[in-house]
């Protein structure tokens, strides 16, 4: 029996995106730029894991971070093309939900 062997990129995109709360976040910045605090109510994330996903999706080049600097300082996070090439990947899977996955 052949047993087919697994692409490790494929498992590290699959084990990134099935971090709990990435894809939400991802999903959440698909529509444009937001703030922490934006994206925290919209989701209902805590702040301390909405921060270490923030800073994880960052370091892989798929959320940027930016600064204004205004007083107070104004902190928005966007998308980067890298990022915003997920958008087709989240669109199956929001099409497929609406038709598969029934609400509790």
């Amino acid at each position: 029996m052949n047993q087919s062997i697994i692409c490790p990129r494929f498992e590290k995109a699959v084990s990134l995106l099935s971090q709990r709360w990435t894809a939400l976040v991802i999903y959440q910045l698909l529509s444009g730029s937001g703030r922490f605090s934006t994206i925290q109510s919209a989701i209902g994330i805590s702040a301390k894991v909405l921060s270490e996903r923030l800073k994880d999706l960052e370091h892989q080049g798929i959320v940027k971070r930016n600064v204004i600097p205004e007083t107070p300082v104004i902190i928005e996070y966007s998308l980067t093309e890298k990022g915003t090439s997920l958008k087709p990947i989240l669109k199956v899977i929001e099409n497929w939900s609406q038709v598969w996955v029934t609400r509790e």
